[in-house]
């Protein structure tokens, strides 16, 4: 019954939240269709009771201990095991229910959070995402699983008022309509509600968020001497959380008050005005007592009809926040395009007579007119880091709006996404690890074997890691890699990334928390792991620019100049410009540009080099 929450949760309708909840019912048609069954089934047994008993009593009182008494008894005892069975069954189908509307609308958030990424952040505060997961689903769970419970509850309504208008029309009539009447009264109690708990949700929205920039930024706040500024905001939104629940609360409690004390009144007046009737020979005794026995059953659904109000209130409420999670829209691709698994050819899908796979297709960046090599290992080195950065984030596609990249000649926009993630895999400078064995956290695709972990490892100068872990790769790796230093995270990333075994591999800076003699050694390895594929690396380091195929230098955003590192430094204590503001770059890794620059180029160039670079 729970196999519907596997796979992809689907695309729901984001106009309203009333659309939304339609089809989620749509999406668990079938165990909803199941729990309503044995609802119904539930609530006709029970109903059936009072009807039984008024028979068996009138029987009593005629014919004493007869035939058709022991019958009837045992029609009660029959029907008091159906029901217990129903009910266990019923229940089994409510859970269900409850399972699949929090944890499917859970998961169509956490799909769309993955997939549109630093949108999300851009659009909504953290805690209104994680709210939604936290509060909003298990609401919209909480009113699939009462929604069986009305249906059944409106049959049985519908069966015990034909039984009431056939035994008496009077007061059956007197039944069925002062019970919807209750429920009319009680229902205006339930707008006031709705609103209080809209308020609520907004405030604990707000405290959620202030709670986590208020952890995320703990360190920074304990620098600045800010922690009891930012406790007695915390207060504050406590207190005006704490407020909104007691409105809540208020208004919910005299809502139960009233479903306990209105249909109390009136079942009192029908055993009332039903003695009076029997006094006068309208009905029997049995008759009476199986009116009492159906107003105190038609209490039921007037209860389920409440209940179902008050969690469809809360329900749409949380629809509404889920909605504006997921209309939020990636900043590349779309989302269904995101979830696409698109077999079909495109450039590079192909391999060579020897069956290897042939290189990926050159990417041409628009913007920056930087074209990138297939097959060789291509270094990016620019004055300002955020401009090789940025390239680097263009050539993955992460914001359709940055620029036009071109890979075999076709813009990368019209290639499916899913393909653009599995040929080109971009790896940033600030490594983003995640509980889990060290395992699980090298292998993100799932589909390496003991021996790669181990060389990917060894490529990112990564045994210090392994052996630091009790368990190897079993061993535990804590909430974003805190159990390990700023190298060590660096490492890890970057033997994640070649396991992902792309055609491209983006690497933004991938050395620059770890000392010389280890980047000397990674860039050694990288170079010889991913000869014949193409690696774009940015960096400026002369460790790992001795090892890349071509240098590209960037200035202002464009290709100044390109070529190999030595051939560069050749060329700049030749007198080319262009050559000197690249070794300038790079000599500040050394600590010493000044005397580089110097003597590289025409005192005129070279003073504007620098000049532009600071």
């Amino acid at each position: 019954m729970l196999t519907a929450l596997q796979g992809h949760p689907g695309h729901p309708p984001l106009t309203r939240p009333g659309a939304y909840l339609g089809w989620l019912i749509r999406r668990q048609a079938g165990v909803l269709t199941f729990a309503v069954v044995f609802a119904v089934l539930e609530a006709a047994s029970l109903a059936a009771v009072p009807y039984l008993l008024g028979v068996a009593l009138d029987q009593g009182l005629s014919e004493g201990m007869s035939r058709e008494l022991l019958i009837t008894v045992g029609w009660l005892l029959g029907l008091g095991l159906f029901g217990a069975i129903t009910s266990a069954l019923g229940h089994v189908g409510d859970t269900s229910s409850w399972l699949h509307g929090s944890f499917r609308t859970s998961r169509l958030v956490g799909h769309h959070v993955t997939r549109t990424g630093d949108a999300i952040s851009d659009e909504l505060p953290t805690g209104e995402v994680v709210s939604t997961v936290a509060s909003d689903a298990f609401h919209i769970g909480n009113m699939m699983e009462i929604f069986p419970r009305l249906a059944g509850s409106v049959v049985a309504y519908l069966a015990v008022a034909v039984l009431v208008l056939q035994q008496s029309r009077t007061l059956g009539l007197v039944i069925l309509i002062g019970l919807p009447v209750t429920a009319a009264v009680l229902s205006l109690l339930v707008k006031p509600l709705h609103v209080r708990q809209a308020k609520h949700r907004e405030e604990s929205g707000r405290l959620t968020t202030l709670g986590s920039d208020t952890v995320s930024g703990l360190r920074v706040l304990r620098g600045i001497g800010g922690e009891d500024a930012f406790a007695a905001r915390y207060a504050q939104q406590s207190q005006q959380v704490r407020g909104a629940g007691v409105g809540v609360a208020a208004t919910a409690s005299v809502l139960q008050a009233m479903q306990v004390l209105l249909p109390g009144l009136f079942i009192a007046g029908v055993v009332w005005f039903g003695a009076r009737l029997t006094l006068t020979g309208d009905i029997t005794p049995g008759q009476l007592v199986a009116f009492y026995g159906y107003t105190a059953f038609l209490a039921m659904p007037l209860q389920a009809a409440t209940q179902f109000m008050q969690m469809l209130t809360r329900a749409r409420v949380g629809a509404r926040k889920v909605i504006a999670v997921l209309s939020v829209p990636p900043m590349a691709g779309s989302i269904a395009e995101s979830e696409a698994s698109d077999d079909a050819a495109y450039p590079g899908d192909a391999t060579r007579a020897d069956d290897r796979p042939r290189p990926a297709p050159d990417l041409r960046d628009a913007t920056s007119g930087v074209q990138i090599r297939p097959g060789r290992l291509t270094a990016l080195v620019s004055p300002r880091p955020d401009e090789s950065a940025e390239l680097a984030t263009r050539l993955g596609r992460f914001d359709d709006a940055d620029g036009e990249v071109l890979y075999g000649g076709e813009p990368l926009t019209s290639l499916p996404l899913a393909q653009v993630r599995e040929r080109i895999v971009v790896s940033a400078a600030t490594p983003q690890l995640f509980t889990g064995t060290l395992r699980h956290e090298l292998d993100a695709r799932d589909r390496a074997d003991e021996a790669d972990l181990y060389q990917a490892l060894e490529v990112a100068d990564a045994h210090d890691v392994l052996s630091s872990m009790p368990d190897g790769l079993d061993g535990e790796i804590t909430e974003k890699g805190r159990s390990l230093s700023g190298g060590q995270r660096q490492r890890v990333a970057l033997a994640r990334a070649l396991l992902t075994e792309p055609e491209t591999l983006v690497l933004v800076e991938p050395t620059s928390a770890v000392d010389a003699h280890t980047e000397a050694r990674i860039a050694d390895r990288l170079a010889r792991h991913r000869a014949g594929r193409t690696t774009v690396v940015v960096t400026a380091s002369p460790l790992v620019l001795e090892h890349a195929d071509e240098v590209v230098f960037l200035d202002g955003g464009r290709e100044r100049v390109r070529g190999r590192h030595r051939e560069l430094l050749d060329r700049a204590n030749a007198g080319d410009p262009d050559a000197a503001a690249y070794q300038w770059v790079v000599a500040r890794q050394t600590g010493s540009p000044g005397e580089t620059a110097a003597s590289a180029a025409s005192p005129e160039t070279t003073a504007e080099s620098v000049q532009e670079v600071h």
